[in-house]
């Protein structure tokens, strides 16, 4: 089918047609939440923070008021409730508590929040903190302004390496987003990548030993043979219903693809869902996504508006990017072909499959066109309109211990027909020194590797330096 339809026209005006539609978006997900509407989804433990009060209270010099306690409390149990997946524990505070004895309490804990109530200079409060960091646990300390004169020596945990994020700050929201990198690390131990094919990218992120050892991450093997099995067994009319409900019926154009194309794309996505369901997957990436039983452009938006990660060309770095960036901020990512204006300091992002809802799962869709995918002319591949005036940050995992990483503004969209579907333009701090840059003189590889990266909505700078140094890795600016 070539030419430009409007909906109505590719749905037909039979009863049918309209019944097809109809139940689509009657018994489909009406939630913008879409998570709530997938049972399927694999459900994953809460992260475990265990929580301590450093320094004296009540009237005594250099010391915070009695009742603060039980403000951060009330604090700690909404932001509980706000991310769901948290739980505070412990609330010991030292003294009349020894360090020693509480340290004795954090087995199970995944990390540590300490608030610095006070301290002049350093003594019994940092004696009992440097015993706590020391643990080895990822560690956040919060020190409000006022707090004495502890502040001095905190510094000197990082420049030793420790796992520790420092918060010298009046705003308690930096809590909530330590708080929310502290997840991080304990998601990927409980996740379970499928590849398809064989992986692709560094070295050690295309090693399932390396990744388990080094993230806990489980890597799970499976042939497109398989995938093609599965993609049989899924019932016509299930397919006819997704691709009706969220492709069909909510884009804004079609152009080349066929009904039955879309269908077919509709039926990968539910034959992966069944084997993710199966295998408690949350992440996917195929080195056959370009081939048969149809081309993975749908199925990877569709995982990734629903907060999970489906990527492209089994690109391994890409994969783990996209899982660090979704736990810790709960955004899906787009897979990028880069390429450099400087003449318009830009860095201009391409590529033939995208999320829907780059603001995360609670987001509303972004408008999108239908269209084949542009190397092949074929299959079905989507044309996203992202946001004009957007901050993005882009970035790579790379090694398993470095996150290449730069920022941007949205400022133009395209559909030059020379560039994947998906395209958009972000003015850079830089484009000559990045294009320069580009990869740090540390990311070697093939086309793909070196080519690759991932775009975020937001500006996940600074927080992505603290995960870095929350789990260990290191962080360089490419622009």
């Amino acid at each position: 089918m070539s030419g430009l339809i409007n909906r109505r026209e590719f749905l037909g005006v039979s009863a049918a047609g309209a019944g097809a539609v109809l139940l689509g978006g009657q018994f489909g997900c009406q939630s913008t939440m879409v998570g709530k509407c997938e049972e399927w989804l694999p459900k994953m433990n809460a992260v475990k923070i265990y929580k301590v009060y450093i320094g004296r209270t009540g009237g005594i010099y250099l010391s915070r008021p009695t009742e603060e306690v039980n403000r951060f409390e009330r604090y700690l149990g909404e932001l509980e409730r706000k991310l769901g997946n948290v739980k505070f524990v412990g609330g010991d505070l030292i003294p009349p508590a020894e360090a020693a004895k509480v340290i004795d309490k954090l087995g199970d804990a995944d990390g540590v929040l300490l608030f610095h109530l006070s301290g002049h200079g350093g003594g019994a409060p940092k004696k009992a903190m440097d015993q706590l960091v020391d643990v080895g646990l990822p560690t956040a300390v919060f020190s409000q302004p006022f707090s004495g004169h502890g502040w001095m020596y905190f510094s000197q945990w990082q420049k030793a390496g420790k796992k520790v994020v420092l918060l010298p700050t009046s705003d308690w929201s930096e809590i909530d987003q330590v708080v929310a990198l502290m997840r991080v690390a304990p998601r990927l131990r409980q996740t379970r990548i499928i590849v398809v094919g064989r992986p692709k990218g560094t070295e050690a992120a295309c090693s399932a030993r390396q990744v388990k050892d080094h993230l806990g991450a489980e890597v799970v093997p499976i042939s497109n043979e398989q995938v093609i099995e599965a993609h049989k067994a899924v019932d016509l009319k299930a397919a006819e219903a997704e691709a009706d409900r969220y492709w069909i019926s909510q884009a804004k154009k079609i152009v080349e693809p066929s009904r039955e194309d879309i269908i077919n794309s509709a039926r990968l996505y539910l034959a992966v869902k069944n084997m993710m369901a199966k295998e408690g997957a949350q992440a996917i990436t195929s080195s056959h996504c370009m081939g048969r039983p149809a081309k993975g452009c749908l199925t990877f938006s569709k995982l990734n508006d629903l907060g999970l990660v489906g990527a492209c060309e089994g690109d391994m770095d890409s994969t783990l990017t996209m899982l660090i960036f979704g736990y810790a901020f709960g955004v899906p990512g787009f897979i990028s072909d880069p390429v450099f204006d400087t003449a318009s300091n830009a860095l201009i992002h391409f590529h033939c499959t995208s999320a829907t809802r780059m603001d995360g799962t609670a987001g509303k869709r972004l408008p999108f066109t239908i269209r084949t995918q542009s190397d092949s002319e074929r299959g079905v591949s989507l044309d996203v309109e992202n946001r004009i005036g957007q901050i993005v940050t882009c970035a790579k995992f790379i090694n398993l211990d470095t996150m290449l990483i730069s920022t941007g503004r949205i400022f133009k969209i395209t559909h030059d027909e020379l560039g994947c579907r998906t395209q958009f333009w972000t003015e850079v701090a830089d484009a000559h020194k990045m294009f320069n840059n580009w990869g740090a003189g540390i990311l070697k590889g093939g086309t793909m590797t070196l080519l690759h990266r991932v775009v975020f909505y937001g500006e996940h700078l600074q927080n992505i330096k603290n995960l870095g140094v929350l789990m260990g890795f290191q962080v360089v600016e490419e622009g």
